[in-house]
């Protein structure tokens, strides 16, 4: 009977983790499937991305066509590294870029009245990308569990 038991065993652990993994792809379905909208609207919807680099957005240094791609760039790419845990101090660099990017080219609208909400929003995230940036991602991220593997010298 106790051969019976240990052969059913790893099929009870098996059966356990496969309805694990199905509640957790359940869970995730809806937060992926948001952020495919997002993605789509973002790409999806070139002109209007472009029109407001041209028209609303005061990118300094840049030509509107350019600013477009390496903000639309910055805002897809960057937060994927931060998910992931991948490379965190460079997501953490780049979307700080994009932020302060964000606030240069629209400070006309942000330090105008009645925007003192968007602006704190904006110093707030700045201050949470900059500690990332200076303290590195944690223990959970990739990049934890890649350092030793790739000769990091590095502490977490």
């Amino acid at each position: 009977m106790s051969a019976l038991s240990n052969a059913a065993a790893p099929q009870t652990m098996l059966g356990r983790l496969q309805a694990m993994l199905a509640s957790v792809l359940d869970r995730l379905a809806d937060p992926f499937a948001l952020a495919t909208r997002l993605y789509v609207l973002k790409i999806g919807r070139w002109e209007s991305t472009l029109g407001l680099f041209q028209d609303e957005y005061r990118v300094p240094l840049l030509p509107p066509a350019l600013a477009a791609v390496a903000g639309t760039a910055g805002e897809l790419f960057f937060p994927v590294l931060l998910a992931l845990g991948l490379f965190g101090r460079i997501g953490a660099v780049g979307l700080f870029a994009v932020n302060v990017l964000a606030v240069v080219s629209y400070a006309h609208v942000l330090y105008s009245e009645g925007f003192e909400a968007a602006i704190g929003q904006h110093y707030l995230w700045g201050f949470m990308l900059a500690m990332l940036a200076i303290y590195g991602p944690g223990g959970w991220s990739v990049d934890r569990w890649l350092a030793p593997r790739l000769g990091s010298p590095r502490r977490w």
